[in-house]
């Protein structure tokens, strides 16, 4: 039986060549492709396929948010990253949001077949070039580096409006995308800047790009 597909990354170009990819492969059949965090959401929702191959920077719900919430849509969808992030604040903060592999951008196509397979059967997958260091201190203890740590002080809500804030939205677009009061927006900004520590909207950004919520170019 074919596995199905969703592939979901914010660059055209990058889609397509990993369509034409994954289309060479007889047994996988791409259901749909989107580059939005709530498109992909949504996608998944509405198709339950097998795989969910996801980068992280994804505009509107970044890829780690979105994995979050790929259980609760689809209980039998594993969820691949496809990064060009290798670090370990990215890896850790993928482990806890629950994805079933973690493969590098610049990595060989072979080990892309190798990853789909493994997550396709509901066996873990990492890359290779991923740091065992990092791998295995996050097995022993569980947890990530200090500045991931920050994010998970905060609400799924909270998250969302960081990256709304980060992405340049103002304070009554965020409330409209989020069907919010704009007194909403307001007290979740101020949690958030208290919960992080962080008390002005620059230093919100520079976090938010620091760890991959947003890409440079969408700020």
């Amino acid at each position: 039986m074919a596995m199905r597909l969703v592939l979901a990354d914010d660059h055209q170009l990058v889609r397509a060549g990993l369509r034409s990819l994954l289309g060479s492969f007889l047994d996988v059949q791409v259901l749909a492709e989107c580059g939005d965090g709530h498109e992909a959401l949504a996608l998944v929702d509405r198709l339950q396929p097998d795989v969910l191959l996801l980068d992280i920077t994804l505009p509107g719900l970044n890829g780690l948010e979105v994995a979050r919430r790929v259980p609760r849509a689809s209980p039998s969808t594993r969820v691949l990253i496809l990064s060009m992030h290798a670090g370990a604040e990215y890896v850790t903060q993928a482990l806890r949001a629950g994805v079933a592999g973690y493969l590098i951008k610049d990595s060989a196509v072979d080990e892309l077949r190798v990853a789909l397979d493994a997550v396709h059967a509901g066996r873990p997958y990492l890359s290779p070039a991923i740091s065992q260091t990092v791998l295995q201190g996050f097995l022993r203890t569980g947890e990530g580096p200090p500045q991931r740590a920050q994010l998970d002080l905060l609400t799924p809500r909270q998250r969302e409006t960081l990256q709304l804030i980060a992405e340049g939205y103002g304070t009554r677009e965020i409330a409209a995308r989020l069907n919010v009061s704009v007194k909403t927006v307001e007290s979740h900004r101020s949690q958030i800047m208290e919960r992080l520590d962080i008390h002005d909207v620059p230093g919100l950004v520079r976090l938010a790009i620091r760890l991959g919520l947003v890409s440079v170019d969408s700020v």
